[in-house]
């Protein structure tokens, strides 16, 4: 349910919002899997990114402001949420669709929102929506949000401690360095890269009290 409709009714829409209940934790393991799934289908997920209202929907509109249109950081949110609930490879999958379509934009900077049309065999990049805020804050961010939940990354500072749960990356990027991450007095170096089975962690520089964990 969306909103309710003038006579008090349920407006029964599929929209992106569900997608916010996997990055919380309300929903059960059973409804996240059903989530996930509906979020990635082709309904949904534009190629670039996923639509805040589905197509087929009776308010679809893919030059909408909020019905239609791909928004970044709510992509972000979704992806993390993702992530949480076990389900990183579909994390990576609008990790993939935002990066490809940041290429298109000026200074390959992410703008507030961009139209929801399908991606184009074609090449071309995503359609711009006229008045979108650019830069925009939170949608400069969703890319780091994005590739923090592929790395399963997991700061417990109380700890003295770095978790990378599962690293996954995108098909196109083979490896991620990270430099100058500071927990509490330590920092360190790392780096990600694609082995041939899995994605492997290399500590490249660590100063101070710090244990680095990979885990699946």
């Amino acid at each position: 349910m969306l909103a309710l409709d003038g006579n008090k009714k349920p407006c029964q829409v599929r929209t992106s919002n569900a997608g916010h209940v996997l990055f919380t934790g309300l929903a059960s393991r059973e409804h996240a899997a059903i989530v996930a799934e509906t979020l990635l289908d082709e309904q949904f997920f534009s190629g670039w990114g996923v639509r805040t209202v589905r197509a087929g929907e009776a308010r679809y509109n893919p030059m909408s402001y909020h019905n239609g249109s791909v928004w970044p950081h709510d992509n972000a949110l979704i992806g993390l949420g993702l992530a949480l609930n076990g389900s990183q490879d579909k994390a990576v999958k609008i990790l993939a669709g935002l990066y490809d379509a940041c290429l298109h934009f000026d200074l390959h900077r992410l703008p507030e929102l961009f139209c929801g049309f399908h991606k184009r065999p074609d090449g071309n990049g995503p359609t711009h929506y006229p008045v979108a805020c650019a830069p925009q804050a939170w949608a400069a961010d969703s890319l780091y949000l994005l590739l923090r939940a592929c790395m399963g990354l997991d700061i417990r500072a109380g700890d003295q401690k770095i978790a990378l749960i599962n690293p996954t990356l995108p098909a196109s990027l083979d490896e991620v360095r990270i430099n100058g991450l500071r927990v509490g007095n330590a920092c360190v170096d790392f780096l990600l890269r694609r082995d041939r089975h899995s994605i492997a962690v290399e500590v490249l520089k660590k100063e101070g009290d710090l244990e680095i964990i990979r885990s699946i």
